[in-house]
Order: structure tokens, then sequence, then C-alpha cells
């Protein structure tokens, strides 16, 4: 990983977490550094089934790897009208900016009603995610919010290959896709590192509640038996 901030050491941070297997390099990397605590926010997730997954498998890696979550609801109709009229551009592209904006301000919105001075994201562990525009989304909606951001580039020094040995050897589910149902590949053919973003087999279904106040799971407490 490089940082491209100067933030100081020990400084809290609400970390977005997009999937476990990124989180699973991610959040190591900036643990080595930073207060870390997670935030499971993702509207752009196309199915209650796909979330539960997604969800139950950061709870997994929870239990290997202990740190605080917060578990955000809610924002699928603002995901929505971010979205409207930019179904048909690839990955990368417009939507895929609106999309990190969309988590990331209320990433850094979270961040200022805990108390926290810092925000940032594993979103740069993949290698279908553009860092430099990540970045630049963070710092903006940093700036709105009055909270610095922790910009990164999380593939340096093989962040991504790490993330796939960690999250294999820890057996975490592995998406075939970002998330939405415009990038959901509809004729997959190529191998599991290849063809996905985190490569390997679905597995688990389990779902925290969406609306209402977050959950917050504490290192070495359990939250599973709140999934329905």
């Amino acid at each position: 990983m490089k940082l491209l901030c100067d933030i100081p050491s020990g400084t809290e941070v609400l970390v977005h977490i997009c999937c476990a297997p990124d989180a699973s390099y991610g959040v190591r990397a900036l643990r080595d550094r930073f207060d870390v605590t997670g935030f499971f926010y993702n509207p752009n997730i196309d199915s209650r089934e796909e979330l539960r997954k997604r969800l139950r498998t950061t709870l997994d890696l929870i239990e290997a790897d202990p740190f605080s979550l917060v578990v955000g609801g809610g924002g699928e109709e603002a995901w929505e009208d971010a979205a409207r009229g930019m179904e048909g551009e690839p990955e990368r592209g417009r939507r895929c900016e609106a999309c990190v904006r969309l988590r990331l301000a209320e990433t850094a919105r979270k961040a200022s009603e805990l108390g926290m001075p810092a925000f940032g994201t594993v979103l740069t562990v993949s290698p279908k995610k553009d860092e430099a525009m990540v970045n630049r989304v963070g710092r903006e909606e940093g700036e709105r919010t009055g909270v610095r951001f922790v910009g990164a580039d999380m593939k340096k020094g093989d962040g991504y290959l790490k993330s796939v040995r960690a999250s294999r050897e820890l057996g975490l589910y592995r998406q075939n896709y970002c998330g939405c149902r415009f990038s959901m590949r509809k004729d997959p053919l190529l191998g599991p590192v290849e063809q996905t973003e985190q490569g390997g087999p679905p597995n688990g279904d389990r779902k925290y509640g969406t609306g209402g106040d977050p959950a917050v799971v504490k290192p070495g407490g359990s939250a599973k038996q709140r999934i329905r």
C-alpha cells in the first residue's frame, strides 16, 4: 500500500468496506498506522441475497481478524437516483464515480457523526477501481464534511495479490462483480481471478437487517444472530 496523505499515526479512521476480500488486506494495511473502525455501507448491491453474502463474509473476516465494524443501512433510492441515465456506462466510468461518491459521502458523514477525524476506503485494493478517481472523490467529500480523507493506493506493493491470498486462506466468499446490477457479467467465461473482482465461488447467505440505527460489532463480539 502507498499512503497518499500525512495524517498522523494513531488517528481514528472510519474505513468504508465494500467487501471482505478487499478488507482482508486493506484494513490490515491501514491498521498498521491508524486506529481503524470499519464501515459496511453498500446500497449499490443489487439484491438482498448478494448483500447477505458480503456482510456475512465481512463478519467471518472479523471473527478471524477482529476489528470494530459499523453497519449502515438504507441509501438504495439515493443510489438509483445517482445511477440514473448512466446504466450503460462501463466500470471505471461516470456511474462508478457517482457510486463511489455516494458511499464515501456517507462514510465521511458517519465519521463526523461519530467524532472521528478521518475516513478512508478499501476500494483501491481492486484493479477494477480507478484509484485516482477514488482518492479525488474522497478528498472532495472530506472537504465538504470537514473530515480528512486517508488517500491511498492499496494496489501498490502487491496489495491486490495479498488480498487474494488472504481471502483464500480464510475461505472468504469472493464476488464475481462489483455489486450493482449494471456491472454483472452475463457470460462469465474467464478464470476466477481474471473474471472477478476478487475471484472464487459464492458461499454464505445471511444479512443484517437494514434501516434504523447502524449495527456495531466490536472485536470479540458476535452479531450474527442479528442477521436475517
